[in-house]
């Protein structure tokens, strides 16, 4: 996990695997100096992130405020509406980190199998940019994304 601001003072967290240590290092750093950010330590973003459990849902196959009410005690933190990577109305599901084992026993106990299941870093506050700042902060988002060792980066851009 690297730790770093792009520009405008929007945080990156940039999740990696990889075999090289080095040379994803050296990357990382070498996107984040070319995107106009900064590459910072360990613990200098992450406290303004919550670890989550992430669960999309398809909203046709149930109803929505009876979900909510049966999750509570699986550790059902937030339920809202979002949009697919199609456009298509979904239903998301964030819980806990360390609910996310009950919650997807929970689901599958109720006889639901989601879209997708990901534990993801969000937000707790975001940061708000016009649109030419965003174009800067996509840009260096983009860049970090298309290196193989990259899984997944988070950002508080509002």
């Amino acid at each position: 996990m690297y730790e770093g601001y792009a520009p405008h003072g929007v945080a990156l967290l940039v999740e990696t695997a990889t075999d090289n240590h080095v040379r994803t290092v050296a990357n990382v750093k070498s996107y984040f100096t070319k995107g106009g950010g900064t590459l910072g330590n360990s613990g200098s973003v992450s406290f303004q992130f919550k670890k989550m459990g992430v669960f999309k849902l398809n909203p046709a196959a149930f109803n929505a405020e009876d979900l909510e009410l049966e999750l509570i005690d699986f550790g059902l933190e937030e339920l809202g509406e979002g949009t697919g990577e199609n456009g298509e109305n979904i239903l998301v599901v964030c819980c806990g980190f360390t609910d996310f084992g009950s919650m997807q026993k929970a689901l599958e106990e109720k006889g639901i199998t989601p879209i997708s299941a990901e534990l993801e870093w969000i937000p707790n506050v975001t940061v708000p940019v016009n649109d030419e700042q965003a174009a800067d902060v996509s840009k260096l988002i983009e860049k970090l994304e298309q290196d193989d060792d990259v899984q997944k980066v988070f950002h508080n851009m509002g």
